[in-house]
């Protein structure tokens, strides 16, 4: 954990600032805003990302995620007064910036809106990009909350507006804190009191590490879905092994799909599976349009515990499942997803359609090269005919020498 204590603002006292540092791409925020006397007045705590879909010079979109907040600063951030309500404020990356707003009531408080602008001037980023200005999406959100509690979320929580989707979770926050102390009184998003969809670690007694891993035989498979409101808008059928190098401990795990639970959701260009266990916090798969007539697996990220310690790393510049939109994506022999060289994932009789799904069935699928045996009618064909012309050659030869063998000299 490395902690920053910015310069102290005045009449607002110190902002202390931790920021959970790990091998995954998306970090875990931990604001700590006190006042004058030094009391804490705000507290949050969550984790964010950012998909931004944007036109580019020769017409066509892309579509790119911002997850990387590593060298987030939180100038702006104020505990407020009679005139002004609380407020976090956060900049990260080149020209992203991030502002959520509190107002009061009598025995409420609220999380009155959230603020999101992006730069496309930014070449960097956005290298081809058709407009060359500041974009900024406003969400009115106007959640009440009771004055002494504080809210909490681990649930997925999504916001899209103009082409931007932003997602929240693991959140923890109290704005107007009671007598400079956080409270311990939830009050529940409403995805966490109706599902148990993110659980957090608990830790369990695990066997010994071994240098080696165990071998493990085939997973079970587990067939996941996403709703919407226009009913199923993703579905996936597949056997998971994961595989963990942490300490240079060698870890095989294969996902029970009987004790895993899942949720996500769909969006025109972005869609995402989230699978959670009693140890694995969340492992997300993140699916994304390419070119309007295609789709693939672009992100993959994983928080979960192995013999004892959390493991944590995110990819979000992968390419894998790759077919086009309308269809599904199947592979039916092992493959394997290289997340990075700590982590990968074995998959075994895959199916995966994250978009256009009819009916709640899967489409026409598109197989993997593993799959297709059509290579091999021409390979059988060919040595057919080989063999044929070896035997005819051969036979040949011998109808030559019986034929010399009845012309000898008398």
């Amino acid at each position: 954990m490395v902690c920053f204590r910015l310069c102290p603002v005045p009449g607002l006292g110190f902002v202390l600032l931790c920021l959970v540092l790990g091998a995954v791409s998306s970090y875990a925020l931990e604001l700590n805003l006190t006042d004058s006397e030094k009391a804490t007045c705000l507290y949050a705590k969550w984790q964010m990302n950012f998909t931004i879909r944007y036109e580019t010079t020769s017409k066509n979109y892309k579509t790119i995620t911002i997850s990387n907040l590593a060298n987030a600063t939180y100038n702006g951030s104020i505990c407020g007064d009679d005139q002004n309500g609380p407020k976090i404020e956060v900049q990260f990356g080149s020209g992203f910036s991030w502002t959520v707003n509190f107002t009061k009531a009598m025995s409420t408080y609220s999380i009155e809106s959230i603020s999101f602008s992006y730069d496309t001037r930014d070449n960097t980023t956005f290298p081809d990009a058709k407009e060359k200005e500041i974009f900024t999406v406003h969400e009115l959100v106007a959640l009440s909350i009771p004055l002494d509690d504080i809210f909490r979320c681990n649930s997925i929580l999504t916001l899209e507006r103009n082409g931007v989707v932003q997602h929240y979770w693991d959140v923890h926050v109290q704005a107007f804190v009671q007598n400079g102390t956080v409270s311990k009184k939830e009050f529940l998003c409403d995805k966490d009191k109706s599902s148990t969809t993110v659980v957090p670690i608990i830790p369990t007694t695990l066997p010994s590490p071994t240098t080696t891993p165990t071998p493990k035989e085939k997973p079970d498979i587990g067939s996941y879905s996403v709703n919407n409101s226009n009913g199923t808008c993703l579905l996936a059928t597949m056997g998971l092994q994961l595989n963990v190098t942490q300490d240079k401990v060698a870890s095989v795990i294969n996902i029970n799909p009987n004790t895993t639970d899942f949720t996500g959701n769909c969006y025109s260009q972005t869609a995402l599976l989230r699978l959670n266990n009693s140890n694995i916090k969340y492992l997300d798969f993140v699916f994304a349009v390419k070119n309007e007539n295609r789709f693939y697996l672009k992100e993959v990220n994983v928080s979960m515990l192995v013999n004892g310690s959390v493991f944590s790393i995110a990819n979000n510049n992968l390419s894998y499942w790759d077919a086009p939109l309308g269809s599904s994506y199947m592979c039916n022999k092992e493959q394997t997803v290289s997340v990075s060289g700590a982590f990968q994932i074995n998959t075994f009789d895959l199916r995966v359609q994250p978009f256009n799904v009819i009916e709640g069935k899967y489409s026409t699928a598109q197989e993997c090269s593993l799959d297709d045996d059509t290579i091999l009618i021409p390979i059988i064909v060919g040595a057919g005919l080989s063999g044929l012309i070896v035997v005819i050659v051969i036979a040949y030869l011998i109808g030559r020498r019986k034929s010399y063998a009845g012309y000898q000299t008398l």
